[in-house]
């Protein structure tokens, strides 16, 4: 067994674990032990990358009980993905955490290890039961980094996140309780194939539990009409959470990637594809309601967590139509809306902290001392969100486009996109305007701009032309994760003995 491929989870729990019982333990040294996990977490991420890109499916079995009775991690290449997007993420937030941010609690740095270890291992597992309790881990420790600084909007977001989330979690148990109760296994490979089995009578109850945990996923991916928690808990976390939750979406929609293509895809007899149709018309709603909320949002952070949402209808416009094209495509998106996401979210930080009392409200306010610079970087945020040419938002929209066939999806997800972008830079281009141009004589004289924080935002950002840069070795490795998804038989073969290594 590959003994890396646990180390993403081990990692950050051991760290956050000393830091929770060195809870008195000074901040550089907390800030120096959580930073060097987060650097070590990188180049362990890629090196996995590279791993999954041999196409050869990787299983570590704990206690070395094999599959489909032990419970075992999943490397592939989708894994691979997420955890360096994770990684890159977490890296460039805690970084900027560490210049301030992480002194409002004492805790910080410990919750931050955990909401890791959560992430990491929802990412990796290869069992439905442990992806609940993964989940259960990253949630708890989001709701106290949602609290982090405290406030009243805080609190009142993190109670509306709370109570959402812990039945969402209600429901996931029960759904995975009744998918055991039928098919005796929480292997996910192994229930594919249980459920490909299912007898007739069989079928309606995990049909029932297989929507149930649609909901479950479409709470956690805020996709339409679950998405009312997120523009409000986003806006009012700390700008390295608000940064670091850019990903969590992204949980939800990779747990629907992998249910519904290998529990439920094309091989699951009666209940092929069950979620298909429902996905398509809530990813483009989501996509225009998203966009309607960008276009009312009375504050940048508010702007900005509508455009998470519009991010979610796009990856999942393209999960949708299921192609290896609109797969890929949906990857490359994926990949792009996260890291871009937690950039505006840090630079929307950085232009608050020169407004004073104004913060990032789009309303008259004092002039910035560094109008320049962060005009600059609004500027390029702003095009690489709104899919402008040269960025990547571009070729992940693009490629979307290509990706659907000529006929009636096609006739929707044209306009659907295209009008979206189209609002979204007017909702860009309004707020630019109001930040940087509709301002006061005045400056605000205790602001600053400290430049571990800029070098933070800038990190983010630059990964946009960077992911350009990379493009063809990336689409490479997108077109091989999406036909890598799509082979069922392959993921089938590891509950066989010798079936992964």
């Amino acid at each position: 067994m590959n003994h890396g491929l646990i180390l993403p989870v081990l990692l950050p729990m051991f760290i956050g674990c000393l830091l929770l019982f060195g809870a008195r333990l000074s901040m550089p040294v907390k800030r120096t032990l959580s930073l060097a996990c987060a650097t070590v977490l990188v180049p362990l991420s890629f090196w996995l990358m590279w791993q999954a890109d041999q196409g050869v499916l990787q299983v570590y079995a704990l206690g070395n009980w094999q599959a489909p009775f032990g419970i075992i991690l999943l490397l592939d290449r989708l894994s691979a993905l997420l955890l360096v997007a994770t990684a890159v993420l977490a890296f460039f937030a805690l970084l900027y955490a560490t210049r301030g941010d992480d002194e409002r609690g004492r805790n910080f740095h410990a919750l931050f290890q955990f909401q890791l270890m959560g992430i990491n291992g929802a990412f990796l597992t290869g069992d439905l039961f442990n992806l609940f309790v993964f989940f259960e881990i990253l949630l708890i420790a989001s709701y106290s980094l949602l609290l982090h600084g405290g406030g009243a909007d805080r609190v009142r977001a993190g109670l509306h996140y709370v109570i959402l989330n812990l039945v969402g979690s209600a429901l996931f148990l029960l759904a995975v309780g009744v998918l055991y109760g039928i098919t005796g296994t929480l292997n996910m490979a192994d229930m594919a194939v249980r459920v490909a089995a299912a007898t007739a009578d069989q079928a309606p109850l995990l049909g029932a539990a297989g929507l149930l945990l649609l909901v479950v996923f479409g709470l956690k991916a805020a996709f339409l009409p679950l998405y009312f928690w997120l523009p409000r808990a986003y806006a009012s976390a700390t700008a390295p959470v608000a940064a670091l939750f850019a990903i969590m979406t992204k949980i939800g929609l990779y747990s629907i990637l992998r249910v519904y293509t290998l529990i439920f895809g094309d091989d699951a007899g009666m209940l092929a594809n069950m979620a298909q149709e429902w996905l398509w018309p809530l990813a483009l709603l989501t996509i225009s309601l998203g966009v309607i909320g960008a276009l009312a949002a009375s504050s940048l952070h508010g702007l900005l967590a509508y455009l998470v949402v519009v991010s979610v209808g796009t990856v999942l416009a393209g999960i949708s139509l299921g192609t290896p094209q609109a797969l890929a495509a949906a990857l490359f998106y994926l990949l792009h809306s996260t890291w871009i996401a937690g950039g505006l979210f840090l630079l929307a930080d950085l232009i608050a902290r020169q407004r004073g009392v104004k913060a990032a409200q789009l309303i008259q306010g004092p002039a910035l001392q560094n109008p320049r610079l962060l005009g600059t970087l609004f500027f390029a945020g702003a095009i690489s969100v709104a899919g402008l040419p040269p960025l990547s938002g571009f070729f992940g929209k693009l490629l979307l486009l290509q990706a659907v066939e000529p006929g009636l999806q096609a006739l929707f997800l044209w306009p659907v996109l295209l009008g979206g972008g189209l609002a979204t830079l007017v909702a860009l281009s309004r707020a630019g305007s109001t930040l940087f141009w509709r301002v006061g004589l005045s400056q605000l004289d205790s602001a600053e701009l400290d430049t571990g924080r800029l070098l933070a935002c800038i990190g983010l950002l630059l990964l946009s032309p960077l992911l350009v840069g990379l493009a063809a070795p990336l689409l490479a490795y997108v077109d091989a994760t999406a036909n890598q998804l799509l082979d069922l038989q392959l993921y089938r073969q590891i509950i066989l003995p010798g079936g992964a290594s």
